[in-house]
């Protein structure tokens, strides 16, 4: 098969000098994390997905590498910068979207609520088990009838006379909640009687009253899992709610899912460029009429489209990527990110599972698993819609999420 060869890290689909856009650090992580999913997941994952088996035992390797909770400063955290968090996460997603999402849940969502709200001693307690791998974390927002719109969310948190904490509610769509040791649970405590009351608590899930089951069956993120919570007469003690300031009302999960939308916006351009690369591996060695596909002026047109949205894509999470550690992000950057980068890479896992004909349906080939998979990972940490409308406010500061203009 003849096939342009590249020294770039991003590998063929490097046109536009990706490579050169990093340090030699960041390209070393790059070949660190690829050489794990390599060795630990490519092997794996077809019968991971097809089983719907989320493979416990590749958590101490991501551990080893820092990968937990990558982006956080001490307490067993790696400290490394966005960028480093944003290539991991290209590598992870493309071995898959589950396995990306085992470390967004686990480091963006639960570590970082407990990093960015929680008391000096919730730290402590939690973080370096947690960064080790020996502690799993889940984070309960999403409700079964509040998916998009949190601030309606019914889980309640009442104090009694005790002091302590009583939760009563329920949580849909929850990463990794059946393993996990611990459950950061966001809660109307009523203080406000709105939004503004809703706070966070952490919650092992050992406690009496808390339950989670698996939602099965699934067409997508199979080699995941995603639960529902049930919350009955949970009693916590007063220090289990997460303290700062900045957990009072929605800006507090918002603050962590930001962290998490992040990570999306490299991973899904990770999911596109093993969708291009598994198809232009393909059309070289598939004949068709006695002549390789990757000669037909089709397939040449196709993976130019591809690989074009690829680029963008990982020029547009760089982009954020560096405004991210220089302090100078603007929120709304993310929502482009995400909504573009979504966009393109189910396209471009769409338009590879096309080209690899009748053999694209199996699991022997990654795009229709990628195409699945961005289904879940298009419609969580916020939907093209939300995004959109998140983006048009920015435009036009109008808010446009209610009919009241909200």
């Amino acid at each position: 098969m003849a096939q342009a060869k590249t020294g770039s890290v991003f590998g063929t689909v490097d046109l536009t000098g990706l490579d050169g856009q990093l340090t030699a650090s960041e390209r070393q992580l790059v070949r660190e994390v690829r050489t794990m999913v390599d060795e630990h997941i490519r092997p794996n994952i077809a019968s991971w997905y097809e089983q719907a088996v989320f493979p416990r035992e590749i958590v101490p390797e991501m551990a080893k590498l820092g990968l937990l909770g990558m982006h956080l400063e001490g307490y067993g955290c790696a400290g490394r910068s966005a960028v480093d968090y944003g290539l991991a996460a290209s590598e992870l997603e493309a071995g898959d979207s589950g396995l990306r999402t085992f470390v967004s849940v686990q480091g963006s969502l639960a570590m970082s609520s407990i990093y960015k709200h929680g008391s000096e001693e919730q730290k402590a307690q939690w973080l370096p088990g947690m960064a080790a791998g020996e502690i799993i974390g889940c984070f309960g927002l999403t409700e079964p009838a509040a998916g998009s719109d949190p601030a309606s969310m019914a889980t309640r948190a009442v104090r009694d006379a005790s002091g302590d904490w009583v939760l009563n509610g329920s949580k849909r769509w929850i990463g990794l909640a059946t393993i996990a040791d611990v459950a950061i649970i966001w809660a109307q405590t009523g203080e406000h009687g709105d939004a503004r009351g809703v706070r966070g608590f952490i919650v092992p899930t050992s406690t009496p009253g808390f339950r989670a089951e698996a939602i099965e069956p699934k067409l997508s993120m199979r080699a995941s899992v995603q639960c529902e919570i049930v919350l009955q007469d949970v009693r916590l003690p007063a220090s289990a709610m997460l303290p700062a300031d900045s957990a009072i009302g929605l800006k507090g999960p918002f603050a962590c899912l930001n962290e998490a939308r992040y990570g999306i916006i490299w991973g899904a351009m990770g999911a596109a460029r093993d969708c291009f690369d598994t198809v232009l591996r393909y059309s070289g060695e598939r004949l068709q009429f006695g002549t390789p596909l990757s000669g037909s002026r089709l397939t040449q047109a196709k993976l130019a489209d591809m690989v074009l949205e690829i680029n963008k894509g990982y020029l547009l999470a760089l982009q954020i990527g560096r405004a991210k550690d220089a302090g100078t992000l603007d929120p709304a950057m993310i929502s482009a990110g995400k909504l573009n980068n979504c966009r393109e890479a189910i396209k471009i896992a769409r338009e590879a599972r096309e080209m690899l004909g009748g053999n694209g349906i199996t699991l022997d080939y990654s795009p229709l698993r990628h195409a699945n998979n961005l289904e879940s990972v298009r419609t969580y940490e916020g939907t093209d819609e939300v995004h959109a409308l998140i983006l048009g406010r920015k435009l036009t500061g109008i808010g446009a999420f209610t009919a009241s203009g909200k």
